[in-house]
């Protein structure tokens, strides 16, 4: 790990296809947006290094596919991840009716019990909306849960988002500081991580999956 760097974190992405989760991460990693950005097609991800109150972080981000037919990845993808956004789309109600679903899901899977949660109403910057901000902040109170309402096309709250989940999971020694012991979790570069992603994961998925 580099010397300036005070951990590696394993951030993940979750909720249904079609909410902006890989929007949000490239806006985020890249500061881009792409307003024809293609569903994800298992798991991807990007690597960033974030500085908060003067420590560096080095962020593992996991996107994930929303699709039910992307589901046996699930194990994969949550071991070890010490926070989480939970993305529903402001215009989609029914993705927001869902999200009991993936805490679920998150409960089920991760090996953590005080994994930090950041809950993301995307899409702001459109008109329809079906889903307003109090019900965001109520749902997100009573599952504790920070939250947040964004655009990754405006950039509105994308930085914000990800800052205040990091700056909380620093706040939590537990959930890091026994992973710089030993650290069981490295990074690479980007195309070494990607490999092992690819080996580990995907190829696990593609085994058991038939794709026609």
């Amino acid at each position: 790990m580099d010397d300036d760097v005070l951990t590696t974190l394993k951030l993940l992405i979750i909720g249904e296809s079609g909410v902006g989760k890989s929007s949000l991460l490239l806006r985020f990693t890249e500061d881009t947006f792409d307003p024809e950005q293609t569903a994800t097609i298992g798991v991807d991800f990007k690597v960033k290094t974030l500085a908060i109150d003067g420590n560096k972080a080095k962020l593992a981000i996991w996107d994930t596919a929303g699709q039910e037919r992307f589901r046996t990845l699930t194990p994969s993808y949550y071991r070890g991840a010490q926070g989480v956004i939970l993305v529903y789309d402001v215009t989609k109600r029914d993705t927001f009716m869902k999200l009991e679903n993936w805490l679920n899901e998150l409960e089920t899977y991760t090996t953590r019990n005080d994994i930090v949660k950041m809950l993301v109403g995307n899409k702001i910057d459109k008109d329809d909306h079906e889903v307003n901000r109090n019900e965001g902040l109520k749902f997100a109170r009573k599952h504790s849960m920070l939250f947040i309402e964004a655009s990754a096309k405006t950039k509105d709250g994308v930085q914000c988002a990800f800052e205040e989940l990091v700056e909380k999971i620093l706040q939590t020694p537990g959930l890091w500081e026994s992973e710089n012991q030993g650290q069981r979790f490295q990074l690479g570069s980007q195309e070494q991580t990607r490999e092992m992603l690819d080996r580990h994961v995907l190829f696990d998925w593609l085994a058991t999956e038939d794709l026609t």
